[in-house]
C-alpha cells in the first residue's frame, strides 16, 4: 500500500508540518485498530486514510485523520496533504470534496499553487481561565476560549509574539486539561515580518507535545483576530521549530485556510496487520 508524507503549509521540504497520507482504493476503512497503528507508526501528529465514495455522493472522498494515539474530529494540515497528493496525482479535479467528522470540506487549487481548504469556523466562547493554565503554561494569560467541538482546543492569548516564542511548558501539566490541546497566540510584532499574528499549538493529550503547524486551530484563530484587527483576511505564523504560514479568510460560518505543501517522501506499507 503507498504511503506518501508531506510537509504542509510551507513551499520548501522539512518545514512545515509533516503528515502521512494513505490512499485506500476499496470502499470503507480497514478496522479502526488497524489505522491506529499505522498512525502510531508513521509518529507524526497526523496521518490521513482516504478512500474514494461512489458518484452521486456528497463527497468525492471520505477522509479520517489519527494522530500516534487518537483520532480527531478536525485536521487542517493533513487535509493540505490528502488534497496535495490527489492534485499530484491527478486524481482530483478543480474542487475535492472530503467527508469527514466535521462535514464536508472542500479542497481547490488556487492560481499561485497553493490549495484552499473550506472548513467549518471555530465557534469561540470566552471562559474564565482554568486553574493550573497559567502556570503550565510558564506565562500570564490575558484571555481564554472554548474552541467548540470540532476543533476541541483552549484558545489563549498572551501578552506579545515574545512571549509566544520563548514558551516551553510543563506538558504532563497541559495533558490534565480539559481538551485536545492548547493553542497560544498573539498579535505580531511587526506585520511587515508577512503575518498578522502568531501560534503554537500543545497536544500532549492526544500523543502530539507540539504540533509544527496546526490547520485547524487557525478556524479558530481566525475569528478571534478578526475581530481583534478588523480584518477579514489575515496571515498567521505558527512558531514552532519547523515553523508555517497559514493565510486565513473569515467567511462567517466557514474559514478558509491557503498553503502550500511539498511532498518529501513517497514509500510503500508493506505490512497490513
Amino acid at each position: 500500500m503507498r504511503i506518501r508524507v508531506v510537509d504542509a503549509f510551507t513551499d520548501r521540504p522539512f518545514a512545515g508540518n509533516p503528515a502521512a497520507v494513505v490512499l485506500l482504493e476499496e470502499a470503507g476503512f480497514p478496522p479502526d485498530e488497524r489505522l491506529q497503528r499505522v498512525a502510531g507508526e508513521m509518529n507524526l501528529s497526523e496521518t490521513a486514510f482516504a478512500h474514494p465514495l461512489p458518484r452521486g455522493e456528497d463527497a468525492d472522498w471520505a477522509l479520517r485523520w489519527f494522530t500516534p494515539a487518537v483520532e480527531v474530529n478536525l485536521c487542517g494540515h493533513a487535509t493540505l496533504a490528502t488534497a496535495h497528493v490527489l492534485h499530484s496525482a491527478g486524481r482530483a479535479g478543480s474542487r475535492l470534496r472530503f467527508r469527514t467528522r466535521s462535514g464536508v470540506l472542500t479542497a481547490a487549487p488556487s492560481p499561485d499553487g497553493t490549495m484552499t481548504l473550506d472548513c467549518p469556523t471555530a465557534p469561540l466562547t470566552p471562559l474564565t481561565e482554568p486553574p493550573g493554565l497559567s502556570a503550565a503554561l510558564g506565562c500570564e494569560v490575558l484571555t481564554v476560549h472554548d474552541t467548540g467541538p470540532d476543533v476541541g482546543d483552549l484558545l489563549v492569548e498572551v501578552h506579545d509574539e515574545d512571549t509566544v516564542r520563548a514558551l516551553a511548558p510543563d506538558m504532563a501539566a497541559l495533558a490534565r486539561l480539559r481538551g485536545r490541546g492548547v493553542i497560544v497566540t498573539a498579535a505580531a510584532h511587526d506585520t511587515a515580518a508577512g503575518y498578522d499574528f502568531v501560534s503554537r499549538f500543545f497536544g500532549p493529550a492526544v500523543g502530539v507535545p507540539e504540533d509544527p503547524v496546526t490547520g485547524s486551530a487557525h478556524t479558530a484563530l481566525a475569528p478571534l483576530w478578526a475581530a481583534r484587527l478588523g480584518r477579514d483576511e489575515l496571515t498567521g505564523f505558527q512558531a514552532s521549530a519547523r515553523t508555517g504560514v497559514v493565510r486565513t479568510a473569515l467567511r462567517g460560518a466557514r474559514t478558509e485556510l491557503s498553503g502550500a505543501a511539498v511532498t518529501v517522501l513517497d514509500g510503500r506499507l508493506l505490512t497490513w496487520l
